[in-house]
């Protein structure tokens, strides 16, 4: 196991530590000689960035790169290509474009991991915005066939009528609303009531 060089250290990958590999990554850029880190450097940091749905620091790390790394290294390309998916919010242009590059191994679990996290907030976003959606639609937005994604919503409770094609999401229970205010409302409260004393 390598420390801060080239590759990352195998065991933070292996345990899916993405919160402490990023902390490594943004270290290496700004401990990196000339300000230039290694291209596997920007490549797990920009697939990273896409992982936390961080796309404003995905955007800014990618004008940053040297466009000599840029063009000498289609996988960082292909990663970008993802973030840009993203930023679009077109979930099927994210799953095709995941499954269409052979990323590194250093690469793959993040990717791996994002695609999962994308089809998860592709889940939500249909359960809050949709009474009901055609199958095939929603298949899209999940990145499954449709019998998959049907298959998939009815474990989750949500039904799925097989005449009509169409899928209705079980909505999500709302947040529970907080009726004792916490300490920080109370102190807020406080200094607003000592303000109108004075």
């Amino acid at each position: 196991m390598q420390q801060l060089g080239i590759n990352m250290p195998t065991a933070v990958i292996m345990e899916e530590n993405y919160d402490k590999l990023l902390e490594q990554c943004e270290a290496q850029e700004l401990e990196a000689p000339g300000g230039i880190a290694t291209p596997q450097v920007y490549a797990q940091l920009l697939s990273l960035y896409l992982l936390h749905n961080d796309l404003n620091n995905g955007r800014y790390l990618w004008k940053r790169i040297p466009q000599a790394i840029k063009s000498a290294n289609p996988e960082l390309t292909s990663i970008w290509a993802v973030g840009q998916h993203i930023w679009q919010r077109d979930f099927p242009g994210v799953y095709t474009t995941i499954a269409a590059y052979q990323w590194s191994e250093n690469i793959l679990p993040v990717m791996e991991a994002l695609r999962e996290s994308t089809r998860q907030r592709a889940y939500s976003l249909v359960a809050q915005a949709y009474t009901s959606i055609a199958a095939e639609d929603f298949a899209a937005f999940v990145g499954y066939s449709v019998e998959e994604a049907v298959k998939g919503v009815v474990t989750q409770g949500w039904q799925a009528d097989p005449a009509t094609r169409m899928v209705m999401p079980k909505k999500p229970d709302p947040p529970p609303v907080s009726l004792v205010p916490n300490e920080q409302q109370l102190a807020r409260l406080t200094d607003y009531v000592a303000f109108l004393e004075n």
